[in-house]
C-alpha cells in the first residue's frame, strides 16, 4: 500500500499544506488505497512534503507523484478529457500552483506576525519548544528566498494581493454554474484548485485575497462540495476567521 507523508491535519481541513491536499484528494478521487505518515519536511527526499514511498521507492513532487500514479494505477481521472480541456487544465494548474500558491505563501509567511504565528503553530504542531522557534525560523528565512526568487516577493503587499485578486476572479468565473473546474465531471485539476483554495479560505489566515474569495459564492460552494464529497469525516468546512 502506498504510504503517503505528509503534515498533521489542521483547521478543520485536510492538510495545512496547499499540495499534501492536492496529492491526498487525487488519491481519493482516483480510489487509490494509502496511508498517511504525518512527518515534517526535514525528512522529505526534496526538502518538502508531500512525499509517498511505494514498491520500496520514494517519489516526490506532486506533479510527478501523480504522473507515476496514472501511469501504474490507471488515469480515470483525466481519460475523458479531450484535448483543449487537457490544455485547459494545464493552464489552470500553473495560475494554481506557479502564482496564486504564492500569493497565499506570502500571506502566511510574510503578512503580519498573527499570521505567521497561526501559520507556524500549525506547520510544526509536532516539535517541541524551542526546537519549534529554531526551525521555524529557518524555514521562515527559506520561503522569503523563494519567494524573491520567484519575483512576487519582491512587490508591496499592495500589488501582490492585487495579482492574487485577479486569479481568484478568474476561477471565480471559470466555475460559475459548474460543479467542477472542467464542467460536470471531476478530473486531476480539481485536487489542485481544491487544495489552493481550502488553504485560502477555510483557513485562519488573513488577507485581501481572502476577504475577496469568501464574497464569490462559487468559489465557497466549490470548497464545501469537495471537501463533503471527499473528506466526509471532516464536515464542512469553516469559513471566515
Amino acid at each position: 500500500m502506498i504510504t503517503l507523508y505528509q503534515f498533521p491535519r489542521a483547521w478543520n481541513i485536510p492538510n495545512p499544506s496547499q499540495f499534501c491536499v492536492k496529492l491526498e484528494t487525487y488519491l481519493r478521487m482516483a480510489g487509490i488505497e494509502y496511508r498517511v505518515a504525518e512527518t515534517l519536511p526535514l525528512y522529505a527526499p526534496l526538502g518538502k512534503l508531500p512525499f509517498i514511498e511505494d514498491n520500496g521507492q520514494k517519489l516526490a513532487d506532486s506533479r510527478l507523484i501523480i504522473r507515476y500514479l496514472q501511469q501504474y494505477y490507471g488515469d480515470s481521472l483525466d481519460e475523458h478529457l479531450l484535448a483543449e480541456q487537457r490544455a485547459q487544465a494545464l493552464a489552470w494548474q500553473r495560475l494554481l500552483e506557479e502564482h496564486l500558491y504564492w500569493v497565499c505563501m506570502y500571506s502566511r509567511w510574510q503578512y503580519g506576525s498573527e499570521n505567521w504565528q497561526i501559520n507556524k503553530q500549525a506547520i510544526f504542531q509536532g516539535l517541541p519548544q524551542p526546537m519549534m522557534d529554531i526551525v521555524a525560523a529557518i524555514y521562515r528565512l527559506r520561503i522569503r528566498g523563494q519567494l524573491r526568487g520567484h519575483g512576487i516577493g519582491r512587490l508591496p503587499a499592495a500589488d501582490i494581493f492585487e495579482l492574487g485578486l485577479r486569479d481568484v476572479a478568474a476561477l471565480s468565473a471559470a466555475l460559475h454554474g459548474k460543479t467542477f473546474l472542467l464542467g460536470n465531471r471531476p478530473s486531476s485539476v480539481d485536487a489542485s484548485a481544491y487544495g489552493i483554495l481550502i488553504n485560502l479560505i477555510a483557513c485562519p489566515i488573513s488577507s485581501p485575497v481572502k476577504d475577496y474569495a469568501l464574497s464569490q459564492a462559487a468559489l465557497v460552494d466549490y470548497c464545501r462540495r469537495m471537501q463533503l464529497r471527499y473528506f466526509p469525516e471532516l464536515g464542512e468546512p469553516t469559513f471566515g476567521d
